[in-house]
């Protein structure tokens, strides 16, 4: 073996909160990448519950990228969630019955944000709410509480509500070169042979000068 079973529930039986939550997911717009998981000690296995607001009539995506940690209480709010702007009321008349169906908005009335997307090796905090449309680049830190609107580069370390990038983890050039690498689509014997110069604080042992 070269690692855990990336279509295992749960890859260490000795870390039930720990689940792979592509193998749970049933949504078929809901896009998950290989070894990314969701911490919850209390129901891991339920990460749909976390995305609201999500209608396929819509067609909006979720799409999250390999190797990624999401920790408990985040939200995904799709754009469902989304009232009419451009009326006297943004309230929703059409979904409460008693025949004022009759306002129902068209889609091209209603704000569309398009897919979210986080790509790989994205770390979440606890509690981070990503609003639609919300664009997370490779290998980005997102802190606790942290409420996501817009685009989040790679490798930025973004905090806050709205959310906003205090720092760069690494300088451009390492993240450039990070980018080519694109470790997590390496094979599970390579990324095991490397998962010291991976793991390491020495950016020069994966990326050697």
């Amino acid at each position: 073996m070269f690692g855990p079973d990336p279509n295992a529930i749960h890859p260490n039986p000795a870390v039930p909160s720990v689940c792979f939550i592509k193998n749970t997911v049933t949504r078929p717009n809901i896009i998950i990448g290989d070894y990314t998981y969701y911490d919850d000690p209390v129901d891991s296995e339920h990460f749909e519950e976390h995305v609201t607001h999500h209608y396929e009539f819509l067609g909006d995506k979720l799409v999250i990228g390999k190797f990624c940690a999401i920790a408990r209480g985040v939200t995904f709010i799709m754009n469902g969630a989304n009232h009419r702007m451009c009326s006297a009321t943004t309230y929703p008349f059409n979904i409460m019955g008693g025949d004022w169906e009759k306002s129902t908005p068209r889609l091209e009335d209603l704000p569309f944000k398009g897919d979210t997307v986080l790509g790989n090796d994205v770390w979440v905090g606890e509690r981070v709410t990503f609003l639609p449309g919300a664009r997370v680049g490779d290998g980005a830190i997102i802190g606790a509480g942290a409420v996501v609107a817009g685009n989040i580069p790679a490798y930025a370390v973004a905090v806050g509500n709205p959310c906003k990038v205090v720092k760069m983890r690494f300088d451009e050039a390492a993240i450039r070169r990070l980018l080519a690498l694109r470790w997590w689509d390496w094979p599970a014997e390579k990324i095991f042979q490397n998962l010291e110069a991976l793991t390491s604080g020495d950016l020069h042992k994966l990326l050697p000068l």
